[in-house]
């Protein structure tokens, strides 16, 4: 399977999602700059952390108009699967492929800290290979990452089950303690988060791994590849 890591002026969290790819589970990946227009040669698309364009306006939305924007959209309507991490969601958020909205953390302060999360659904391509309430610890690295949505908004998501994952502890003031959300296809995951810095144990929690294990899973069942 291979994988696009897209770069934004500004990223900072691009090198770990490249190692969580290549060494943690050995699939090919590469870099893809915010200029490029094209996806088509990738089985998935991973953004990462950090502060596009200096998160200036807000989080996420100058990103947005960044031209690879356009291809990310046509590889999500193709069902490749899409995760955004932390400022990743954030542009998810902009871009209006995942609902609702950033605000500045409850207490107004950036976190960074490790964080236990619950898995709330197993039936999405990025968490098949967790357990159903299974407790993960992933760590959290936000200033803006208190998710907001309306009670329509998130009662839509409730129904839909597209609650990923909550906080067990809220970090941030998030609404229903949401720490990721899918679409309503299941192929596009936005999460504060960083599943790519839970890839060994000697760092502290391997629990991220799983994520990245589950798209992989996925893809190859899907395209009857056997190991």
């Amino acid at each position: 399977m291979k994988f696009a890591v897209i770069m934004f002026p500004g990223s900072n969290c691009d090198l770990d999602m490249f190692h969580a790819i290549q060494d943690g589970i050995g699939e090919e990946v590469s870099y893809v700059w915010h200029n490029d227009t094209n996806l088509d040669e990738y089985d998935g698309v991973l953004l990462p952390g950090g502060f596009s364009y200096g998160d200036y306006l807000r989080a996420g939305a100058i990103a947005h108009f960044s031209p690879i924007m356009e291809a990310v959209k046509k590889a999500a309507a193709e069902g490749k699967p899409v995760l955004g991490v932390c400022n990743g969601f954030q542009v998810l958020l902009e871009s209006g492929l995942l609902p609702g909205a950033m605000r500045r953390n409850e207490n107004l302060h950036f976190i960074c800290k490790n964080a236990a999360l619950q898995v709330e659904n197993t039936e999405t391509m990025f968490t098949r290979s967790y357990a159903p309430g299974q407790e993960v610890i992933i760590p959290v690295a936000h200033g803006e990452g208190n998710y907001y949505c309306d009670e329509k908004t998130l009662a839509a998501l409730k129904e839909n089950n597209q609650i990923a994952f909550t906080y067990k502890q809220n970090q941030n003031g998030s609404v229903a303690d949401i720490a990721g959300i899918t679409n309503e296809a299941g192929n596009v995951l936005g999460m504060m988060p960083h599943p790519e810095r839970a890839m060994e144990t000697l760092l502290g929690s391997e629990d991220g791994k799983k994520l990245f294990e589950s798209i992989v899973k996925e893809w190859k069942d899907k395209h009857a590849i056997t190991t």
